[in-house]
């Protein structure tokens, strides 16, 4: 037993600075945080909006999914209960990003619906060029099955919104009569047809065709256009 005194005094020696140097480690290298966890939760989200809008939902898969995040399949779980509940976050960011397209800005509040109108149907393009997943996301109804009813509530209120404006100018008499949810749907039809060519890079959003096509966006709704017909 006096034998291993010695041992156990310089073991003893040994271990308090490889305690300490511990201590040391695992207070500069701290747990991951709330902030690595919404910083994946956003890269999840990201690909699946890339994906799901060039693959499709149905054929995308989750070992896919994980692979363009950069993560391990089972981190996809740990943020969502599966695929359709990243799809449906991934609907509800898009439909939160383009309401805010959508609200005037404080100097487009002077301007007149037809110029509202105009300044979002742009907006709208250009993001087809900076952020095709997301413009496609916000206007393609492709997935609507898979959609839950709090989706569908963020869809209406960012067609509420466009609504809203259109509704203005039948007020002012520069819109069509008839319901403002019908000419909304017009009008939205022609602009997604113009934003999904600039995504698919088949036009830049000073193509000409483009112009052309936001001009009869209005003419298609418009009581001027109404005329002309």
């Amino acid at each position: 037993m006096c034998g291993t005194e010695p041992s156990l005094a310089r073991l003893t020696s040994y271990l308090s600075p490889l305690t300490l140097f511990l201590d040391v480690v695992s207070i500069a290298t701290p747990p991951p945080s709330r902030r690595d966890g919404a910083a994946t939760r956003q890269k999840l989200l990201r690909a699946g909006l890339e994906l799901f809008t060039t693959v499709g939902f149905r054929a995308t898969t989750t070992p896919e999914i994980a692979a363009r995040a950069g993560v391990a399949e089972g981190t996809i779980y740990r943020h969502f209960s599966g695929k359709e509940d990243l799809l449906i976050a991934a609907y509800h960011e898009a439909q939160r990003w383009g309401l805010e397209l959508v609200k005037a800005p404080d100097g487009d509040k002077a301007l007149s619906p037809r110029e509202r109108l105009l300044g979002v149907a742009k907006r709208l393009v250009s993001a087809g060029e900076s952020d095709p997943a997301m413009t496609r996301m916000l206007l393609r109804r492709r997935e609507q099955g898979y959609l839950d009813d709090s989706a569908r509530e963020a869809a209406r209120a960012f067609r509420e919104a466009l609504q809203h404006v259109v509704a203005s100018g039948k007020s002012d008499g520069l819109v069509r009569p008839g319901p403002a949810d019908l000419w909304t749907s017009v009008w939205l039809a022609l602009v997604a047809f113009a934003a999904e060519r600039v995504s698919a890079k088949e036009w830049s959003p000073d193509h000409p065709q483009v112009a052309l096509t936001l001009e009869a966006a209005w003419d298609a709704i418009s009581s001027a256009g109404k005329e002309k017909a």
